[in-house]
């Protein structure tokens, strides 16, 4: 079977995959390789028409096709890369030899030096928060309603109702009222919205569509298209409380309830997992793999493309000088989250340079103090809740500590009004 070398394979286009790629290059890996499934560059961007991309990133405002243009562009420029498109990953090995199949290439394999995992995230479907009633048409995950709406050009229903206050969700739902459909409302099994602020704003309240917190699905009505669901409220442990229920009428079901990293291939060479379902990772974003690297949804799930890229760039430039043999190898200092917070990402650091951590908090606090334990240093945060991402990046000099106590744990303290 034909083998081709290559120094940096990135795995995915979208824009995880396009930052990591034009880093690598720019890194001075000699070859750089994208592979792609789909027929484009872009990923999830071609589908979000809607602006609010680039802001941090570029300084401005962009639609979605618009920011990934700006990567597409810059890619096009470069010398060093190549992208193999509708070509799909079958299989990876420890030696980070990749098998693919394409319909113009058949099947081959591509021997890499160093390999960045870009492969975003997929939402969760109905099988997998396991709705009861019957299985009529109609009802579809947000993202695939946003692609028939948005590439398509397809108007998927008249009446809808959404389960889950995730970003798409809810830009769905300002989208559909645009298009005339009438959105009943949403439901959110926890008592606060899972998405941004600004989109509950913009999308929700804007658009006078009902958010009922605290709510859930119990039952989906209909034969051969769904006609009514049972919203339930659910108690404090989230189990419906089935006297406090009623029924809406709809012909369209939209689940908005949350992102899975695809980590299939990171199970396959036995990479360690964490709390966010993407790889452990240190502050070159390498994976328990040597040479394995991983940014964006893939690693864990961002609220902002911004830091998709960012992040991205990250692993790709470290990819590039593991493949050059120039990555060097540090002793590493785990990183523990503890009060208020879910996890931390990078999971190991050097405490040789300054690092921006990412890390999400449990509960809504409002104003909270992010504080360093080991070393009392504290951060003012002016407003956390867990649908928004808390990016800090830390200096050197107040991770010094962290030589000797051979760990940091990041906590959040609510400021009292």
């Amino acid at each position: 079977m034909k083998r081709v070398n290559r120094d940096v394979v990135v795995i995915g286009a979208g824009p995880a995959g396009l930052a990591a790629a034009i880093s690598a290059s720019q890194a001075g890996a000699r070859d750089v390789t994208i592979i792609e499934r789909d027929e484009e560059l872009g990923g999830i961007l071609k589908q979000c028409i809607h602006n609010g991309f680039g802001l941090h990133y570029f300084g401005e405002e962009l639609t979605g096709p618009e920011y990934a243009e700006r990567f597409i562009k810059k890619f096009n420029t470069l010398k060093n890369v190549d992208v193999k498109l509708n070509t799909m990953v079958l299989d990876i090995n420890n030696n980070k030899e990749i098998l693919v199949s394409s319909k113009k290439d058949g099947i081959y394999y591509i021997r890499a030096k160093s390999v960045v995992l870009a492969m975003g995230a997929r939402e969760r479907t109905r099988g997998a928060i396991a709705i009861p009633g019957t299985r009529p048409a109609g009802i579809m995950t947000a993202g695939t309603a946003q692609r028939l709406v948005n590439i398509e050009g397809l108007m998927i229903g008249k009446k809808v109702f959404i389960l889950g206050s995730g970003d798409i969700g809810m830009i769905m739902a300002r989208r559909l009222t645009w298009e005339g459909a009438k959105v009943e409302g949403v439901a959110e099994i926890m008592p606060y919205p899972t998405g941004l602020t600004r989109n509950r704003v913009q999308c929700l309240e804007d658009n006078s569509i009902p958010l009922y917190l605290g709510h859930t699905i119990t039952e989906i009505k209909g034969d051969k298209r769904i006609k009514s669901v049972m919203v339930s409220r659910v108690d404090e442990r989230k189990r419906p409380i089935l006297k406090d229920k009623w029924e809406t009428e709809c012909d369209t079901l939209l689940l908005s309830v949350g992102l899975i990293p695809e980590n299939e291939l990171s199970r396959k060479i036995n990479i360690k997992l964490s709390k966010t379902g993407g790889p452990i990772v240190d502050e070159a974003r390498q994976t328990s793999m040597p040479g394995i690297f991983a940014g964006g949804n893939v690693l864990q799930i961002h609220d902002m493309v911004d830091n998709v890229s960012r992040e991205s760039e990250i692993a790709g430039e470290n990819a590039a000088f593991f493949a050059m043999n120039e990555l060097q190898e540090e002793s590493k200092i785990e990183v523990r989250n503890g009060e208020y917070i879910r996890y931390v990402v990078p999971n190991y650091i050097s405490a040789s340079r300054g690092v921006e951590f990412y890390m999400r908090s449990t509960q809504p606090l409002g104003r909270a103090d992010l504080i360093i334990k080991e070393s009392g240093k504290r951060f003012p945060i002016r407003y956390v809740t867990p649908a928004e991402m808390i990016v800090k990046r830390v200096r050197v000099k107040d991770l010094l500590f962290a030589r000797e106590t051979g760990s940091m744990t990041f906590a959040l303290e609510r400021i009292e009004k």
